[in-house]
C-alpha cells in the first residue's frame, strides 16, 4: 500500500518539512513577523548589483531629478517673462483701439441725438457715387 502514495510523498523536501514541522513549530511561526514592504524588497535587491553600478545609477537619478527641476523652473520663469512682457507691450495698443472705438461710437451717438435717427446712418454709409456709362 505504500506504493499508492506516489513518489511525491518521498521527496527530500517533504522529508525535511515533515521532520522539522513537528519539533520546531513554535520557533518557525512566521505569522507574527510583519511583511516586507515593496521599498524594503527593492532595497534588498540592490545588494546583488556591484557598487560602481549602484553609484552610477544613484548619480544618474540625482542628475535627472535636478535636470527636470531646473527645466521646470526655467519654463516657469520663461512663461512669466513672456506673458508679462506681452501684457506690457500689447495692453496700450488694446486700450488705444478700445478708446478709438468708444470715441467713434460717441460721435455717432451725438450725431443721432442732434440730427435725428436717420442722419447718423446716412452720414456713415453716405450716397454711393454713380459711375459714368461707357458707350
Amino acid at each position: 500500500m505504500s506504493s499508492l502514495g506516489g513518489s511525491k510523498d518521498e521527496t527530500p523536501e517533504r522529508k525535511t518539512v515533515a521532520t522539522t514541522s513537528g519539533s520546531n513549530r513554535a520557533e518557525e511561526n512566521y505569522d507574527d513577523e510583519p511583511d516586507e514592504t515593496v521599498s524594503e524588497r527593492l532595497w534588498g535587491l540592490t545588494e546583488m548589483f556591484p557598487e560602481p553600478l549602484r553609484e552610477f545609477t544613484g548619480a544618474l537619478v540625482c542628475l535627472t531629478t535636478k535636470g527636470v527641476k531646473g527645466l521646470y523652473r526655467f519654463s516657469c520663469n520663461a512663461s512669466w517673462i513672456f506673458f508679462t512682457s506681452s501684457v506690457i507691450l500689447f495692453a496700450p495698443v488694446i486700450f488705444e483701439t478700445e478708446r478709438a472705438q468708444m470715441e467713434e461710437m460717441q460721435k455717432t451717438q451725438q450725431k443721432q441725438v442732434l440730427l435725428g435717427p436717420g442722419s447718423a446712418m446716412a452720414a456713415v454709409t453716405g450716397p454711393t457715387p454713380e459711375l459714368p456709362q461707357v458707350r
